[in-house]
């Protein structure tokens, strides 16, 4: 895209931009954008960036300002234009010009030796080239340009349909808002690529949520993926995605070619880099060097040409072993028939196409010795045994700690303290124990002994009979109680603003809030010359902690955090009782008789309500005045549209939180039900859907809805 005269004509003006803001407007608004758009290309292609942070947002903020001031000069592909001013609440669904398929999967030698045979017999012959590329592990998106600009940016979706996330695409500055298609002829086109974020930036986020008290995020694929979805677009451009385009699968040109694969290059046009002539772009290799020099950040520089599938064999043993040397996550390699009219020839099946395959890599695996097992409380009460073990080096990280999830793990695998044990990382992120290695053992080994009490509080340990897990129940465990008081004040249970989890650690740390009645007992004058407390964040703080008191019940119950009973279930509780301290003489068959309460659930709710510390906990928040009774016991909406029918959401929504999905039914007149049973009228399926959805469809009675059928029936269209 750019030579070494442009790359250096481009550095000295972007530093002269710098330093002065000066010149006319029109003129100087092009030497910005192309400056920047030559900023984005180093950084996120070639990634070697040229200007500091500090320089590209002066650029870009003398750009902005110019565009302010001369509105007519704004256009669609300046780099000022990838924020929008915003989304509509849905991701509207479109049409793939053309399916997107998954890939076969190869995981040894032999699998590669029999695709290339099987490669050799469709293609009628034994004269094929292969092109090899990274298996990026990401977000799999599809582009369309017309007339040389970025028009659409669809998700994979199910491979036929995909989500309209345009505006969220606009904001990865590694891929063009336009390029110079047209000079080749190029009317539109579709490419194929994924969505992939660095590793440092991905572990520069996860540290920031860390700090924030939020969990980090598992991994950069899921990072990636729910990233396209947030309805956010400025958000969306704080993530630092970037992009990898690796197919083209449909294009038109302006006059007609006589047939798809064929893009030419004319003698007088750019010579594409590794090519010693121009040629026709017939081969998958060239089309992704073309596009490479067109400025798309394509694996041009990665990829490899092979004649013989023992070259191919050969070069993924070799790339495997400097898979961790990648900026991005990688998790195999791709195989590619290289001819696009061999690939034509031999098709694909409904699933896949048969002259491409992906070659994943093996699952990464040392041994240690396990020295040691430590008990930890979770945020739950749940108590997680973490293996100690000798420092272990896999897939470039030092391992020296490794969840054994619960009591049943241990028993299940026979380990025991002192143990040489096969560990892998799962996935390239989450170190697991495979197994003991028995056979190693000398008799010095030890049995490893589950604890009775709370390591933390002493407490006795529960555990229920269809869990794996033993727990603390005790409300007032020091180790969960950070976690229960910043439940209690989230915006879903008591909304207390001003108290989010940073200051609520905050004052735990400083003994100023040491439970969740010490929230309404604060000591005010010690919050005096705390940094960010200045007078008037201590009065709205004040406030919210008073207008809290007057939250109906349900959210006391929800806030409480009793195992099991989430915002739908606290509701269902709330309606039954006038108040709370009537469920002290509950026993389990009755909370059984209320809707959607199972013996699971009724067992949890009886256990929490007859600790005395948790009576205690209910006692004091009386004396603090907050409202523990429900004036409205046993009333419903029963006129509402939806009156008398019962909804359950799964899966992840993509068009609003689900709790607001819920209030839309109940303002309707209808309730929420916390599984699916006989009782379930309909089930509103988001991504992801799991076992909620297998069983509605096994009952055969529940009507499943997708998010889109749930906007026609709550607005009165669906049939």
């Amino acid at each position: 895209m750019y030579t070494a005269q442009d790359e250096k004509r481009l550095y000295e003006q972007a530093k002269h931009l710098l330093k002065q803001n000066a010149g006319k407007a029109a003129d100087t608004i092009v030497q910005l954008r192309e400056v920047i758009n030559y900023a984005d290309w180093k950084y996120y292609v070639q990634n070697d960036p040229t200007l500091s942070d500090s320089e590209y947002d002066g650029l870009y903020k003398q750009l902005k300002n110019l565009e302010e001031k001369h509105p007519e000069l704004i256009t669609a592909d300046s780099p000022t234009q990838r924020v929008a001013k915003g989304l509509s609440e849905r991701f509207p669904t479109v049409s793939h010009l053309v399916p997107m398929l998954s890939l076969d999967n190869t995981y040894n030698a032999d699998d590669l030796t029999d695709w290339d045979r099987r490669c050799r017999e469709l293609a009628e012959t034994d004269d094929i080239e292969y092109c090899v590329e990274p298996k990026y592990d990401g977000a799999g998106i599809s582009l369309i340009y017309d007339d040389g600009a970025l028009t659409r940016g669809a998700t994979r979706g199910d491979g036929v349909m995909g989500e309209d996330v345009t505006t969220n695409i606009r904001q990865i500055r590694a891929i063009p808002l336009s390029a110079e298609l047209m000079k080749y002829g190029v009317k539109q086109i579709e490419i194929r690529g994924e969505i992939v974020i660095h590793k440092k930036v991905f572990d520069a986020f996860n540290k920031q949520r860390v700090a924030e008290g939020l969990s980090p995020l598992a991994n950069p694929r899921n990072a990636a993926s729910g990233t396209l979805r947030i309805l956010d677009p400025s958000e969306v451009r704080k993530r630092g995605l970037n992009s990898i385009l690796y197919h083209v699968s449909s294009y038109t040109m302006t006059s007609p070619r006589p047939s798809f694969d064929k893009l030419t290059m004319t003698e007088e046009r750019e010579v594409l880099p590794g090519s010693e002539h121009p040629k026709e772009l017939d081969t998958h290799y060239d089309t992704l060097k073309w596009l490479y020099s067109l400025g798309f950040p394509t694996p041009a520089p990665d990829m490899k040409v092979f004649k013989h599938v023992d070259d191919v064999i050969r070069y993924c043993h070799e790339f495997e072993g400097r898979r961790d040397d990648l900026p991005f996550e990688v998790d195999g390699l791709v195989i590619k028939v290289n001819d696009f009219a061999m690939q034509e020839k031999m098709g694909s099946t409904s699933h896949h196409p048969r002259w491409a395959v992906a070659y994943k890599f093996k699952a990464r695996q040392a041994t240690s010795k396990l020295v040691d097992v430590e008990f930890q409380v979770g945020r739950t009460g749940a108590i997680t045994p973490v293996a100690k073990i000798e420092p272990v080096h896999i897939g470039g990280v030092t391992v020296t700690s490794v969840s054994l999830f619960n009591e049943d793990v241990i028993r299940e695998k026979d380990l025991r303290i002192g143990d040489t044990v096969l560990v892998e990382r799962a996935g390239d992120v989450i170190p697991y124990i495979v197994k003991p290695l028995a056979e190693l053992r000398d008799g010095t080994e030890m049995e490893i002994k589950f604890p009775t009490h709370c390591p933390a509080c002493e407490s006795q340990l529960e555990r229920q009979p269809e869990e794996a897990a033993w727990r603390c129940i005790n409300i007032n465990c020091p180790v969960q109680l950070v976690e229960h008081i910043i439940h209690y004040v989230s915006k879903d249970a008591m909304d207390i603003r001003g108290l989010g989890a940073a200051n609520v650690q905050k004052f735990y740390d400083l003994e100023i809030l040491k439970d969740i009645p010490g929230i309404y007992r604060i000591d005010w004058n010690k919050l005096k010359g705390l940094e960010g407390f200045g007078e008037k964040s201590i009065t709205n703080l004040q406030q919210a902690i008073e207008q809290s008191k007057k939250q109906p019940l349900n959210r006391v119950i929800f806030g409480l955090g009793i195992r099991f009973v989430g915002e739908t279930t606290a509701k269902t509780l709330a309606n039954a009782a006038s108040d709370i301290r009537e469920f002290y003489t509950w026993d389990a068959g009755r909370f059984a008789t209320l809707e959607d309460i199972g013996p699971k659930v009724a067992t949890s709710v009886v256990d929490f309500f007859a600790r005395e510390e948790n009576r205690d906990v209910i006692k004091k928040l009386d004396e603090a005045g907050v409202n523990l009774l429900n004036e409205h016991k046993g009333q419903t909406a029963a006129d509402g549209e939806l009156a008398g029918k019962t909804f359950l959401f799964t899966g992840t929504l993509s068009h609003f939180k689900r709790s607001d999905a819920e209030k839309i039914v109940e303002d309707k007149g209808g309730s929420i039900l916390g599984g699916v049973s006989a009782k379930l009228n309909y089930l509103v399926v988001g991504e992801d859907a799991g076992s909620k959805l297998e069983k509605a469809k096994k009952l055969g009675t529940v009507n499943i809805l997708t998010e889109q059928e749930f906007l026609k029936l709550v607005e009165g269209d669906f049939a």
